[in-house]
């Protein structure tokens, strides 16, 4: 098991809608209390995407901010050299799109992504918006996740990517599948905010896992609290 850690937080000033650079202060948090020393680099744009860190979060935003970090990240090959050498990274909403194929923007034209997840991402007539409940068994097989999602995208997955999890309650990628997410390699995708490690601190382990090899246990009564309490309120 290593004990040191550097995490990629890849344009946080345009894509941290909705708590997402929560994302990296769970991961930060988790890894520390453990014993493990994390570095943070916030990339800011403009700056070159650092190809070497250990892991990657991608947060979301609107769709000007979503064009912007597109034709950043097009234009830079970090992100790209590092799934290719299979850093963890996790996309949230605008991020997971930005690294499909392609996506539709505000007047419904594609928009090239990076290629890096096997999906596409057109525009849904009605915004997919309140809590979602969503299954991993078969997939990571971890706790069941929740998370609250705010986006019109209607993303279809090929068939190098998988679900990250079945839907059980809200919209989640808003195709004609039921799921929600995608996970393809070392790439987890997700339409989850709130921050999704947050509410689903087993997910956050394993994106560290990925990293650092197995972790010791830690106290998680108050972040099962946590979950219990939005699964309650989902559930009304």
């Amino acid at each position: 098991m290593t004990n040191r850690l550097t995490i990629a937080h890849v344009f946080p000033a345009l894509l941290g809608t909705y708590g997402d650079a929560g994302n990296v202060s769970v991961l930060r948090y988790r890894a520390e209390v453990r014993g493990i020393r994390v570095s943070i680099v916030d990339v800011l744009p403009g700056d070159p995407v650092p190809a070497t860190a250990d892991l990657y979060v991608i947060g979301g935003g609107e769709d000007a901010q979503e064009m912007r970090a597109t034709e950043l990240l097009r234009a830079d090959s970090g992100l790209s050299m590092a799934v290719h050498r299979g850093a963890p990274v996790l996309a949230v909403c605008a991020g997971m799109q930005i690294l499909g194929e392609w996506f539709t923007d505000g007047s419904d034209s594609r928009v090239a992504g990076l290629g890096l997840l096997d999906l596409r991402t057109d525009r849904r007539s009605v915004r997919a918006v309140g809590d979602v409940i969503a299954d991993t068994t078969g997939v990571l097989d971890l706790p069941t996740l929740i998370g609250f999602e705010n986006h019109r995208g209607a993303t279809s997955l090929g068939a190098d990517a998988r679900p990250l999890a079945r839907v059980l309650h809200g919209i989640g990628n808003g195709a004609a599948e039921p799921v929600e997410g995608a996970l393809q390699g070392s790439v987890i995708g997700t339409y989850l905010h709130g921050p999704v490690l947050a509410l689903n601190p087993a997910l956050a382990d394993y994106l560290l896992t990925q990293v650092v090899g197995d972790l010791a246990p830690m106290d998680d009564v108050r972040a099962e609290e946590f979950r219990a309490n939005r699964f309650q309120r989902a559930r009304a």
